[in-house]
């Protein structure tokens, strides 16, 4: 039995309310069951109780056992004055205000609907299944979990925003350098993320924007903060980088000295950290005015065409410096296009929204729908279970629903979880 449920049963009242009673045999009418609090304090805000002849107003809190509300030590609390009812599962001790005067308790233990109880213990009791509910996921109703995802999306969004709203305060408000930051990142993909963005955090943006307009540079600027050129290389490409960011680093007073090293381990080709590298150069140098055009447009063929861009030439022949390899153009491939998207492009758009105080949500919504899904074993796994999932709308309410509810078992805050409980 966990506190949780005990919420859940108080706020929705799954027990018969005619004629309750407290623990001292007072009459009880629940008025108002208070708002749900989940930050530290009583879990439930604003209830009314009607006790005997008299009406309170304040605050709930609920515990398994009555002894409980000393182990937590809420009597030396003053957030706990205000506690009108103890709403317990199982009686076991009066407890007190310091005035001494005794705080009502109510014992749900012998009231609680037994459906529901039934429904609590099958979701709860396969503790080795993937989610809790893996039999039951399958069965769930198709428009009840479409609208659960759609809500999960949004709420993942808002997670990684507050991620992007801290950055932009870092960057002075700067939007074209959170950009820049979010991009550097994005292109290291999961194994060299932190490494990129430590070089976009090492750079000021305004060198970047001095030189824009030389993708030679740009790269020269990236490939050095890197820590390429701290090697020696007779590649005449590499000579022609190195003394260019050898020029810069004097000239703009910049050094890698804070930049974490890209790694190569366990990475294709493809995601080389000097293909990626030299991939965001020209994408810096060719797109001008690169923020407000990816604030303009909405449609995922703009986004294809807007980072439609490939590594400089000489990449075409080179993963590495000075080691040749079968001629190959280094693009931005359609995948690696929807990962910006998903992780870098929509959040963006969705705060750049808020700061102007526009509702964007359902214009992200129908992009985020336009995505294909994205490959990974979560995904994999749900869709295994119920295979239905096309898009990265879904996809990423998916991951927020195995992350933040699955994974810590908050099974009575997720529709589905509900949805098992309510069943007669």
């Amino acid at each position: 039995m966990k506190e949780d449920f005990l919420h859940y049963v108080w706020k929705y009242q799954k027990f018969n309310v005619q004629k309750l009673t407290a623990t001292n045999g007072a009459n009880l009418v629940i008025v108002k069951v208070g708002e749900h609090n989940f930050n530290s304090g009583p879990d439930f805000f604003n209830a009314q109780v009607s006790i005997g002849d008299q009406l309170w107003a304040g605050n709930v809190e609920i515990h398994k056992q009555s002894s409980d509300w000393y182990a937590h030590q809420h009597e030396k609390n003053k957030n706990y004055d205000n506690v009108i009812l103890h709403v317990v599962w199982e009686y076991n001790a009066d407890i007190f205000r310091k005035d001494n005067s005794t705080i009502p308790t109510f014992e749900l233990k012998a009231i609680v609907e037994e459906s529901v109880l039934k429904n609590y213990r099958h979701l709860f009791s396969k503790k080795q299944q993937w989610i809790n509910c893996e039999n039951d996921f399958p069965k769930m109703d198709s428009i009840l979990l479409d609208n659960w995802l759609d809500r999960l999306f949004l709420e993942r969004l808002q997670h990684k925003s507050l991620w992007f709203e801290k950055e932009l305060k870092s960057s002075n408000n700067h939007w074209e350098e959170l950009l820049f930051k979010l991009l550097c990142k994005n292109f290291g993909l999961k194994v060299n993320g932190e490494s990129f963005f430590s070089i976009a955090q090492s750079i000021d943006y305004s060198i970047i924007k001095k030189c824009s307009s030389e993708k030679l540079e740009i790269e020269a600027i990236l490939f050095g903060q890197a820590g390429f050129f701290e090697s020696n290389n007779r590649d005449s490409y590499f000579e022609l980088l190195k003394d260019k960011y050898l020029y810069l680093s004097q000239k703009f007073s910049i050094n890698n000295k804070a930049v974490n090293c890209p790694k190569y381990f366990r990475l294709r080709p493809s995601n080389f950290p000097t293909i990626r590298l030299s991939q965001l150069a020209v994408l810096l140098s060719e797109k001008q005015s690169l923020f407000s055009r990816i604030m303009e447009v909405n449609s995922l063929e703009d986004y294809y065409t807007i980072f439609k861009i490939s590594a400089n030439e000489y990449w075409d022949t080179h993963y590495n410096f000075g080691v040749s390899s079968t001629k190959k153009k280094k693009s931005l491939t359609k995948k690696f296009i929807d990962l910006l998207l998903i992780n870098t492009i929509i959040p963006l758009k969705f705060i750049y929204a808020n700061f102007l105080g526009k509702d964007v949500s359902e214009e992200i919504m129908n992009l985020a729908s336009s995505i294909p899904i994205e490959e990974n074993s979560i995904i994999k796994k749900f869709n295994q279970l119920r295979p239905a999932y096309k898009n990265s709308l879904q996809s990423q309410g998916l991951l927020q629903l195995k992350n933040e509810y699955c994974n810590k078992y908050k099974c009575l805050q997720c529709t589905v979880g509900n949805s098992i409980l309510k069943r007669s």
